[in-house]
């Protein structure tokens, strides 16, 4: 069936330079609307009406060839009264509150082309100059769903403004309203829409024997979403019918327009074809568009956190929030680090930083002193039972010798200065380890004196800590009771915790390998493993906490009774003064300072 796209029907049909007894204006002609913008379709709408002051902009080039055509009574064409007629719809759009949007498009026919015809002794003008369309305001709210679920529905109105021209063929010169219903949604890639409207005209007369006025708008699309749903790929159809009786003649222009529409970030380009299917008014023979806007992503809101009501865990009084002990009953402080932290023996001074939190004590500058009794010569004996109070001691069931100087260990340096009284060892002019040996069996440890240093953010073993590692391997030669010895790394939490633990098992398995090659100790009593950050013995935030935190230790996992094997005792309390044959406290072991951590 042949198919031709807009008629100018009559009894007869003249040139345009026979004389016309009437002259017939024009009327808004184009019938291609574009949607708002930030729409995925031309003519139909996706309803994206997500977001809060979010704002889109673009242009829809829209070319519409022989929209107006006079013809013969026998049908053949005989003249074109709008050959060429290309509009650039300039529009943008604004949502607000998630469900309100607002619109606005100016159409401009940049060019025109057609010939004057007279039909039935009336005069046709041609669209032969550039013009104003007439200004389009929208307003459209969500009633249901939302972008990109199954069903989204929205009512919303336009508003057409008087700004064309009858000559021109762009507008009514007449305000034109348009209330309309639309619907879209996704189902996996497939995406649809479809709209229905009512059009007020307020400008009503007829056209060569066709009724033009108040109008039944309807569209519908349906396409595919692909390339990551990038792009939209998917026909449109569109039309209107003028609402009349039924024995007047009417117009009922309807299209078809096959369309791609592709996003990129918060930009979109849009490219389109089809044909006219009726002889109606303002439908041409082919319609071709092209579209660019900038419509930016919607961003998902940050939702703000929901209140909750004050929790006091421990019932002190103090709530959870601002509880720096939330599950230990405390007194209120004015530092943050310890309101609502417990004081056991009152003494005002926190457990936190008390030495002796079970014992009233006194304050004191030094931290292991602080909160204790007075203890001049600070060998852990209260000065009222401290034989002798000016030099430090050991207990004694002794009142007589409680506190006084011993050398229990026998290495010829009195407990005063011998840092490792239990244990004997060498003289040493660093007091921290004077009389110590290089490494002790320790409450089921063997405890190093030394740092076992590696090379910074490596673990090569540094050359000047085969002694300590040697004293390391002569304990495990002359105790074959230690049955299974764990080499373990530690790190502090400077750098990724990933790279923590992969550097900490590394030294272990190093420290492992040296014991089993230089150190000559069957590898079926050893094994290793690093623990990174997540052990730390010391806090982080300082420069002696961290170095402290870096370390490897050395756990006896499995442990025989034969003779001669070290015996670890209990450690005192806080505030108590080592038991007589109490191993020695040695130092942690950690990477050579300065250098920097990786």
């Amino acid at each position: 069936m042949r198919k031709r796209l807009l008629v100018l029907s009559a009894l007869a049909c003249t040139t345009a330079t026979n004389v016309a007894n009437a002259q017939q204006q024009g009327f808004s002609l184009d019938r291609f609307d574009p949607s708002e913008r930030g729409s995925e379709w031309f003519a139909q709408d996706t309803l994206d009406l997500r977001g809060h002051v979010r704002p889109a902009i673009g242009v829809v080039g829209d070319w519409g060839y022989k929209p107006l055509v006079a013809y013969a009574p026998d049908g053949e064409e005989r003249t074109s009264i709008v050959k060429h007629q290309l509009f650039a719809h300039v529009g943008a759009s604004l949502v607000m509150w998630e469900r309100l949007r607002l619109g606005l498009n100016v159409p401009i026919a940049a060019f025109q082309q057609g010939n004057a015809a007279t039909v039935g002794g009336v005069a046709y003008s041609p669209a032969d100059k550039s013009a104003l369309g007439d200004v389009r305001l929208g307003a459209d709210v969500r009633l249901l769903g939302t972008y990109g679920s199954a069903f989204t529905l929205a009512f919303g109105t336009q508003l057409f403004l008087p700004t064309g021209s009858r000559e021109q063929w762009t507008g009514d010169e007449k305000v034109r309203v348009v209330p309309r219903l639309q619907a879209a949604g996704d189902v996996g890639i497939f995406a649809y829409a479809a709209r229905v409207g009512a059009a007020y005209r307020a400008l009503s007369e007829d056209l060569a024997g066709s009724k033009i006025g108040s109008e039944l708008t309807f569209g519908a699309s349906a396409g595919l979403r692909v390339a990551d749903r990038k792009l939209l790929l998917g026909p449109e159809v569109f039309g209107t019918t003028v609402l009349s009786a039924a024995f007047e003649k009417k117009t009922t222009p309807f299209e078809v327009i096959l369309g791609a529409h592709y996003t990129i970030g918060d930009f979109r380009v849009g490219a389109g074809v089809g044909p006219g299917l009726t002889r109606g008014f303002g439908a041409p023979m082919v319609r071709g568009l092209l579209s660019f806007e900038w419509a930016p992503a919607f961003v998902e809101p940050v939702k703000e956190p929901v209140q909750k009501a004050p929790v006091d865990r421990d019932g002190d009084g103090i709530f959870d929030e601002k509880d720096a002990c939330p599950d230990r009953k405390g007194v209120a402080s004015d530092d943050p680090k310890l309101n609502g932290c417990p004081d056991g023996d009152n003494d005002g001074i926190f457990d936190a930083h008390d030495a002796c939190p079970a014992v009233a004590g006194v304050k004191s500058d030094d931290p292991k002193k602080n909160g204790c009794p007075p203890d001049k010569d600070g060998d852990g004996i209260v000065d009222a039972e401290d034989a002798c109070p000016e030099v430090a001691g050991v207990k004694s069931d002794d009142p007589k010798k409680n506190g006084c100087p011993s050398d229990r260990d026998g290495d010829g340096i009195v407990d005063a200065e011998d840092a490792c009284p239990d244990a004997p060892g060498p003289k040493n002019e660093d007091l921290k380890k004077n009389g110590c040996p290089a490494a002790a069996i320790v409450e089921g440890q063997i405890k190093i004196l030394q740092q076992v240093k590696f090379k910074t953010g490596s673990a090569e073993i540094l050359k000047e800590s085969d002694e300590i590692l040697g004293a390391v391997a002569k304990i495990l030669a002359d105790h074959p009771e230690i049955k299974k010895l764990k080499v373990e790394g530690h790190t502090d939490n400077v750098g990724g915790t990933a790279n923590n633990l992969k550097l900490s098992k590394a030294r272990a398995a190093s420290v492992m390998k040296w014991l089993t090659t230089k150190g000559k100790i069957d590898k079926k009593r050893l094994a290793s493993e690093g623990f990174g950050e997540s052990k730390p013995i010391d806090g982080n935030d300082t420069e002696a906490g961290r170095q402290n935190n870096r370390r490897v230790e050395f756990k006896i996992l499995e442990q025989g009774d034969a003779a001669g094997a070290t015996k670890v005792e209990e450690k005192p309390k806080a505030g108590e003064k080592p038991k007589t044959g109490e191993p020695p406290k040695l130092p942690p072991t950690v990477e050579p300072a300065p250098g920097p951590k990786p």
